[in-house]
C-alpha cells in the first residue's frame, strides 16, 4: 500500500505563536513581510480617452479621415471633426517657406515676379562683408521662421541691379502681385536699433506683408498686433533667462 505523505502549507506570511516567541528570543530570523503585488493600473489606450474637442485636436489629418464612420452617433464631434479637417486642408494650401532663400539674377523673375498673388515676397539686396547686411539678414531669418507663409529671399545687389551702389546696402524690396510695393534703403530705415520686431513693424506699416500661415484675419492691424505680441513675449523670455543666469551664479 502506498505511503502518502501530506504537507500542510499555511497562508504565506502566517506565523504561529511559538514562532513569534522564538523570534523574540533570537532563535529564528525576522519574519519576512507578506508579498503584496503592485496595484493594477490599466494601460491607457486611445479608446479609453474621453471623446471631446481636445481628443479631436490631437488627431492627424489621416486619423480624422479614419474616424468618419466612428462618430456617426455623436453629431457634435462629427461636425467638429469636419471643421478640423477643413482647417488642416486650408492650412496645407498656404505655401510654407520658413527661411531666407538665396537666389541669383536668373532666378529673380521665377522666384519673385512670378510668385503667387497671395504671397508677399521680401527681397534683401546685400553683399558679403558688410556688418549692416549681416545684421539685417539675421533679423529676416528670425522673421522667416515666425512667418513661414511670407517668402523671404536674398540676392547679391549687383546681380539684381547692375552697378547698384554699395552705399545703399542693405536694401529691401517688397513685392506682391508682380509689383514693387515698398522699398527700404539702408539699415537706418529700421530705426536706431535694428531688431526683428522693428523690421516687422516697418514692413507692415502699410500692408499685411507678414503671414504666419495660420489663417485668420490678414489685415495690417491684425498683423501688427501679432508682431507686438511676439515682441512682448521675447522681452519676457529674455528677462526670465537673465534672472535664471543671475540666480545660478
Amino acid at each position: 500500500m502506498a505511503d502518502y505523505h501530506f504537507v500542510y502549507k499555511d497562508v504565506e506570511g502566517a506565523s504561529t505563536q511559538w514562532d513569534d516567541i522564538q523570534r523574540k528570543l533570537g532563535n529564528l530570523p525576522p519574519k519576512q513581510p507578506a508579498f503584496k503585488p503592485a496595484p493594477f493600473t490599466p494601460v491607457e489606450d486611445d479608446e479609453s480617452k474621453p471623446k471631446d474637442k481636445a481628443w479631436i485636436d490631437e488627431k492627424t489629418e489621416e486619423e480624422l479621415e479614419d474616424l468618419e464612420d466612428d462618430l456617426d452617433d455623436d453629431r457634435f464631434l462629427e461636425d467638429y471633426r469636419k471643421k478640423r479637417l477643413a482647417e488642416m486642408r486650408e492650412a496645407a494650401k498656404i505655401a510654407k517657406f520658413g527661411s531666407v532663400i538665396p537666389i541669383s539674377g536668373s532666378d529673380f523673375v521665377r522666384e519673385v515676379s512670378q510668385a503667387p498673388q497671395d504671397v508677399w515676397v521680401v527681397v534683401l539686396l546685400y553683399k558679403d562683408g558688410y556688418p549692416e547686411c549681416r545684421l539685417l539678414l539675421q533679423c529676416l531669418e528670425d522673421l522667416a521662421k515666425l512667418y513661414p507663409a511670407t517668402k523671404f529671399v536674398k540676392i547679391i545687389s549687383t546681380e539684381c541691379i547692375p552697378n547698384y551702389p554699395d552705399r545703399n546696402l542693405p536694401t529691401i524690396l517688397v513685392y506682391n502681385s508682380s509689383a514693387v510695393k515698398a522699398t527700404y534703403v539702408g539699415i537706418h530705415s529700421f530705426g536706431r536699433r535694428c531688431t526683428p520686431e522693428s523690421v516687422a513693424l516697418v514692413l507692415c506699416q502699410s500692408d499685411p506683408v507678414l503671414n504666419d500661415g495660420h489663417g485668420g484675419e490678414q489685415s495690417t492691424e491684425a498683423v501688427l498686433k501679432g508682431v507686438r505680441k511676439n515682441f512682448v513675449e521675447r522681452v519676457i523670455r529674455e528677462h526670465e533667462d537673465d534672472d535664471d543666469g543671475s540666480s545660478s551664479d
